[in-house]
């Protein structure tokens, strides 16, 4: 390394130049006034002989928001003279950004080049960051009726707690990005409004990548928040176009108190949203009414989609349960198997509260286990369901139930998504797709019933799918929250 450079013989040959690893060094988003995790340039000398780089430094000077640090034994700062390099040998160079406010609410590329002179050569490495201005809440409590907009986003550490009887409404646009264990408690109510082409976001605040032998998006790794809990024993609460992903629990919505009154359990709305990659759940509802409608419920370490107490009812959803599925493993947990696998969807009617109540139309329940649909009830023909016109995984089918109704069973071979697992070894990236696999021979298509979404008072959702693509109601529908497409 270059601090081994003391009886080496300096070359001053100007063709004798410096190699570097990459010719642009990038970071993800950068949020103002918040650090960024440090990135390494290698600096190689190819040559027999030591060179001694008369200078490293960054353009703009000390007015960068780079800085830059030599092999790790140096504080950081903006530039350094004289540093020697060995032959055939290389060093480190680390590099950090921290972005001051911006006063704008859009992104903003920020460039900067790291320059080296070596033997009267200056070469350049580029230097590139996106720099976003973020609202900061810090253990927030709500005390009012708040909206947040989708000007610019929203950091949250810790929690963003909302009082009884107060509502939190976001906008189309919001982002909430939460830091490592950060949740938002909801005892009042929630409305979140997105729009098609505009969703609400609720994720993790990491926007870089692990270190894995392949480098993967922390964003792609469950875990990196806590999740969004809705407690209370009354509360009407909306998700409309939301994308929420990659935390410990999407939605918990839970009321143990065992003096609920029936009649004002609270109600969970979720519609036109994607729910995907957690630890533990993306649903977990006690005690509480349900409807989800063409949406999409994926991947978690636990059930999927758990029920105890109360009314629930999903239209064209898709509940698929792949996680951590593929050749290259890249969650801290795997899916229990075998004797302790646990479904995707699991319907616990024992030990509730509420009377229960379960509709299931039109929709996918599927997974790498072998049964993915779990009815546990003391007395299963006297359970208050409807399920129909819907494809399920399941060792064991219903066939001979009244309340499993135009049900395809899963059978080998069948064809349904797309992709079911998550690859970064091969050259193109492979991720999750559980929209419905392109070949005529696809086993989710006309299982649906039409006049289900006709009849819906959902039917202004239903008429597209999740992707926006218009579903038939003249003929049957594909299952789940996505139509059949030839070709895509």
């Amino acid at each position: 390394m270059f601090s081994s450079c003391k009886d080496d013989k300096f070359s001053d040959n100007p063709n004798h130049i410096l190699s570097f690893s990459v010719d642009t060094l990038h970071f993800d988003t950068v949020f103002s006034t918040i650090g960024s995790a440090t990135k390494r340039i290698m600096v190689y000398n190819h040559n027999k002989e030591a060179l001694r780089i008369s200078h490293i430094g960054l353009l703009n000077g000390s007015n960068s928001v780079f800085q830059i640090n030599v092999n790790g034994t140096n504080s950081p700062t903006h530039q350094f003279s004289n540093i020697e390099i060995s032959g055939k040998d290389s060093l480190y160079i680390f590099v950090a950004v921290k972005v001051d406010e911006l006063g704008v609410n859009s992104p903003v590329i920020i460039e900067e080049a790291l320059q080296f002179q070596t033997n009267g050569n200056n070469q350049n490495v580029i230097l590139s960051t996106i720099g976003q201005d973020v609202e900061i809440f810090r253990g927030k409590t709500i005390f009012n009726d708040t909206v947040l907009t989708g000007a610019k986003p929203y950091l949250i550490y810790d929690s963003l707690i909302v009082v009884p009887d107060k509502t939190l409404k976001l906008e189309a646009g919001c982002r909430l990005y939460f830091h490592k264990d950060a949740f938002l408690y909801v005892l009042g109510n929630i409305q979140a409004e997105g729009e098609k082409g505009n969703p609400v976001i609720m994720r993790g605040d990491r926007f870089d990548q692990i270190n894995y032998s392949t480098p993967v998006p922390y964003n792609d790794v469950a875990g990196q928040w806590n999740g969004v809990y809705l407690i209370g024993t009354t509360g009407k609460h909306t998700l409309k176009y939301v994308n929420m992903n990659s935390g410990v629990v999407g939605i918990r919505a839970i009321n143990s108190d065992e003096d609920i009154i029936p009649s004002q359990t609270p109600f969970v709305e979720i519609i036109n949203c994607r729910i995907h990659n957690f630890t533990y759940r993306a649903l977990d509802i006690i005690n509480c009414d349900l409807t989800v409608i063409n949406s999409e419920l994926s991947n978690t370490g636990d059930n999927t989609v758990y029920l105890n107490g109360g009314k629930h009812t999903f239209i064209h959803t898709t509940i698929a349960n792949y996680f951590n599925n593929g050749k290259a493993s890249i969650q801290s947990t795997s899916r229990p198997q075998g004797s302790e696998a646990l479904p995707a969807l699991m319907i616990n009617n024992i030990n509730k509260t509420v009377p229960m109540e379960t509709t299931l139309l039109n929709s996918v329940v599927m997974g790498s286990i072998e049964t993915e649909f779990s009815l546990a009830t003391r007395f299963p023909e006297q359970y208050n369901g409807n399920f129909k016109n819907s494809y399920i995984r399941r060792a064991t089918p219903y066939t001979d139930s009244p309340l499993f109704v135009d049900i395809k069973w899963y059978e080998q071979g069948d064809i349904l998504f797309k992709n079911v697992y998550l690859n970064y070894e091969e050259e193109a990236t492979k991720r999750y797709d559980f929209t419905p696999a392109p070949y005529e021979e696809c086993t989710l298509r006309f299982l649906g019933d039409p006049t289900i979404i006709t009849s819906s008072e959902y039917s202004q959702y239903l008429l597209e799918d999740l992707k926006g693509n218009v579903r038939p109601t003249t003929e049957k529908p594909t299952a789940g929250a996505y139509e059949w497409i030839s070709g895509q």
